[in-house]
């Protein structure tokens, strides 16, 4: 099948790769001519994935929306928060109805919606499938084994599932999810919670801080997720737990890295400053806290990692006031 990727980040192109190496024409939008450049002549992302040699199959355009033919989906993996403005310059060219698949994490800053509610607005005919589970793109693009959840309505399952399908490989293990609600949910608050287990080891807490942190974390994440309409057994799958474990345990992750840096007293602007990847935790503890506040559920990590981030708040003052809260039951 034809598949149009929009973004080349690490993620959008390890994701590039994987379908144009199961056997489809894949065309990578980038909004950088030197990327754009770069894969094609020298089949190599230099820019966010310089270790992988991309497939034949696979070819870049951009920055303009310009396309040869219709493609059959439209794979979306742009920062959540570049989303709405990525799929709205796409609009006059790809069909109303096209399916989309949304490898994004994020709730939007601006409106408070999840990926599939800002992409609902700009293609409101598309089926909308999400991607999203524990998965590191460097460790795609090596081909390690890999299984994420494909989540969408019950009612576009056949769709989901051929889609499903069309992602699987060898190494690749994708499982079809009918809870796109909780997906997405999962998917946003996880880096948030990352950031918090990178700051209290950067701080070395300890490991029963982190398990503390994780375990706490994925039960805010929870109460978000259900109250929002999702359901809580998602939060103990892939695009949960799944995903929270990953991304809180390992330094690939960018938001963990951020909290270790701010936990040893690295200024947020300063460990900023040069990187070429956007930080996904950082909009999103923001977004993630006024859509819960807006929904009256309490996330007391979350509104902490937020204030450290965007109130510039004392460190070690914010842990001692999680540390002072009144006891309660689990």
């Amino acid at each position: 099948m034809s598949i149009l990727v929009l973004g080349a980040g690490a993620w959008g192109t390890s994701l590039a790769h994987l379908l144009a190496e199961n056997g489809h024409a894949v065309t990578i939008w980038a909004h950088r001519a030197s990327v754009v450049a770069s894969i094609n002549h020298d089949h190599c992302n230099h820019r966010h994935l310089p270790e992988l040699l991309l497939s034949d199959r696979l070819k870049a355009i951009g920055p303009e929306p310009v396309l040869e033919h219709v493609p059959a989906a439209c794979l979306v993996a742009v920062p959540s928060q570049f989303v709405r403005p990525v799929l709205t310059r796409f609009q006059a060219v790809l069909p109303a109805n096209l399916p989309l698949i949304l490898a994004c994490k994020g709730i939007e800053l601006s409106t408070g919606q999840l990926m599939t509610e800002v992409a609902a607005s700009i293609f409101p005919t598309s089926p909308l499938m999400l991607l999203s589970g524990p998965s590191f793109a460097h460790d795609v693009a090596k081909s390690l084994p890999t299984a994420v959840a494909i989540a969408c309505d019950a009612a576009i399952a056949a769709e989901g599932e051929k889609w499903r399908q069309a992602f699987a490989s060898a190494c690749f293990r994708p499982y079809l999810n009918h809870d796109p609600i909780g997906v997405a949910i999962g998917g946003a608050v996880k880096n948030v919670i990352a950031i918090a287990c990178g700051i209290a080891t950067g701080r070395q807490l300890g490991a029963n801080a982190h398990a503390g942190l994780l375990t706490r974390g994925l039960a805010e994440m929870t109460r978000l997720a259900v109250a929002a309409g999702g359901r809580a057994e998602t939060m103990m799958g892939l695009a949960g737990l799944g995903d929270l474990a990953l991304t809180c345990s390992n330094t690939q992750s960018r938001n963990m890295s951020l909290g270790i840096a701010l936990g040893q007293g690295i200024a947020l602007d300063d460990y900023c400053h040069d990187k070429v990847d956007i930080i996904e935790g950082i909009p999103n503890a923001r977004a993630v806290v006024e859509k819960a506040a807006a929904m009256g559920v309490d996330m007391p990590i979350c509104q902490a990692v937020c204030r450290i981030l965007h109130d510039r708040a004392d460190i070690g003052q914010t842990i001692a006031g999680l540390l002072t809260r009144p006891l309660k039951a689990e």
